[in-house]
């Protein structure tokens, strides 16, 4: 994926980092940036509140965190429409393309554990972001996929 984006023409002062946000603090990356954007990556940690501290340090003052991310819990309706389709699509087609539904399994409980849409816009006040905000997606994925905007203090 960044290969294909940084592909793309962009202004010299544009660059992608890849690397674990659990490592970012000793490997050569340094900020600050203007923008962070993280897909599908806070579920996935032990400690989503270090992450987002640790990428708030990489923002400029003002620089902006983009989180794309699956948020069910404040929605029954999303949850179970979750649930449905990870029964009834998700798991069974991972499972025929890999033979293995571990990993879709995961995905299904990950889904479910993380904070819901309110309780993840204020982790990221708690964790010093301020003008936090988020909006769902449009289609089969309302109310399941947000992004979620916030800015590095000031």
């Amino acid at each position: 994926m960044l290969a294909q984006a940084a592909a793309k023409p962009w202004p010299p002062t544009v660059r992608f980092v890849l690397g674990r946000v659990e490592d970012l603090g000793t490997a050569d990356i340094e900020g600050p940036f203007d923008a962070v954007f993280a897909a599908y990556l806070l579920r996935n940690l032990a400690d989503p509140d270090a992450g987002l501290r640790t990428l708030r340090g990489l923002l400029r003052p003002g620089g902006l965190l983009a989180v794309h991310e699956y948020s069910v819990r404040d929605s029954a309706l999303a949850t179970a429409a979750w649930n449905m389709l990870c029964w009834a699509v998700v798991i069974p087609a991972g499972w025929l393309a890999s033979g293995d539904p571990s990993l879709y399994r995961y995905l299904r409980r990950s889904v479910n554990d993380f904070d819901g849409a309110a309780a993840f816009r204020d982790r990221l006040r708690d964790n010093g972001f301020s003008a936090v905000s988020s909006q769902t997606m449009p289609g089969w994925q309302r109310h399941m996929v947000h992004t979620f905007l916030a800015e590095a203090p000031r």
